[in-house]
């Protein structure tokens, strides 16, 4: 909630979380600033738990690869451990629908796993270890080349990476680092 207002949520702006799993964020955000909050996940045990943590936020059960939302109706997109257990294409299918969604000058900010994070390589060898046994969450590591990349060829702005070890303590406990990008 912190890292978000930090990145320019205020009140009155709608937010968009993917993945909002059992509302961790919309509970943080109930009661404590005036926002349009849409959480939508795909499960629906997690979102009815997570509308009785923040009753007055919107949750939404949906299963595409797709932002059910209108465009340019959003001021920012979030998705925190998302992008983690998806393909690089799903991930950039969600950013062009983050560009559809986000007003101009919008902000998607996201976490996401990299090998030149000296904390992530053990989740890495903790999926290497659980492939040989069985078939583990699929932990996907995205380099931050590839969001350039990305960024590039979708017309966003690349604003900044905050790493995961982030030296101030204002986002401790993602254990991710964040990108975080603007629509032009």
């Amino acid at each position: 909630a912190q890292l978000l207002r930090n990145m320019g949520l205020g009140p009155g702006m709608r937010l968009v979380d993917l993945g909002c799993g059992s509302g961790r964020l919309a509970t943080a955000l109930h009661n404590t600033i005036d926002i349009s909050y849409i959480g939508i996940d795909i499960i629906q045990s997690l979102l009815d738990y997570a509308k009785t943590k923040a009753p007055n936020y919107s949750f939404i059960l949906h299963r595409q690869l797709s932002i059910p939302q209108p465009t340019g109706s959003a001021d920012m997109i979030c998705a925190f451990s998302l992008f983690t257990h998806l393909l690089h294409a799903e991930t950039y299918i969600y950013l062009e629908e983050a560009v559809r969604v986000l007003k101009p000058n919008g902000r998607v900010v996201f976490s996401f796993l990299e090998f030149s994070e000296p904390t992530h390589w053990d989740i890495f060898v903790q999926t290497k270890n659980a492939q040989k046994v069985s078939t583990p969450p699929l932990n996907m590591f995205i380099e931050r080349c590839a969001i350039i990349s990305w960024a590039s060829h979708l017309n966003l702005a690349l604003e900044r990476f905050i790493d995961a070890t982030d030296a101030t303590g204002n986002y401790g406990g993602l254990g991710q680092a964040v990108a975080v990008l603007q629509k032009r």
